[in-house]
């Protein structure tokens, strides 16, 4: 067996802990979008079956869902800010929207400190994400 690879960054992405099971899941896809928007270099080679099938290329490293609760996603919008880490977010009124347009327009319209963050992701060096992330468990 070959040696594990190691990275120098992490992609994590942090999930508000009372969202319901589709919401996670929408949440977790359009953040891991932003990641993979602004660092397409994260993106690895198309996969290819056995029968020479191509498919879409994933990120070349894993990709680490946290959870926690409102207090815990504020911090980490804080701490990220902070830090300098860009972030993708997602708020709790992107739920009733239905394209790109009015998603940021309804992000526009909130200043920072009162968006309703059910969700962020972020890719950075393993120990400023870590510090990102602190006080999050791993989603279950």
């Amino acid at each position: 067996m070959s040696e594990p690879i190691r990275f120098d960054t992490k992609i994590a992405v942090l999930i508000r802990d009372d969202l319901a099971a589709w919401q996670r899941l929408n949440v977790t896809a359009f953040l891991v979008s932003g990641v993979a928007g602004a660092a397409p270099d994260l993106l690895g080679e198309e996969y290819l079956d056995a029968d020479g099938t191509r498919y879409l290329p994933m990120f070349r490293q894993p990709v680490l869902v946290f959870a926690g609760d409102r207090a815990t996603l504020a911090s980490a919008h804080g701490r990220a800010l902070t830090r300098g880490l860009r972030i993708s977010i997602f708020t709790q009124e992107l739920f009733g929207t239905g394209n790109d347009r009015d998603n940021r327009a309804a992000v526009r319209a909130v200043p920072r400190e009162k968006l309703d963050l059910v969700g962020l992701a972020l890719h950075g060096p393993r120990s400023a994400v870590d510090k990102v992330v602190k006080g999050a468990s791993l989603h279950r």
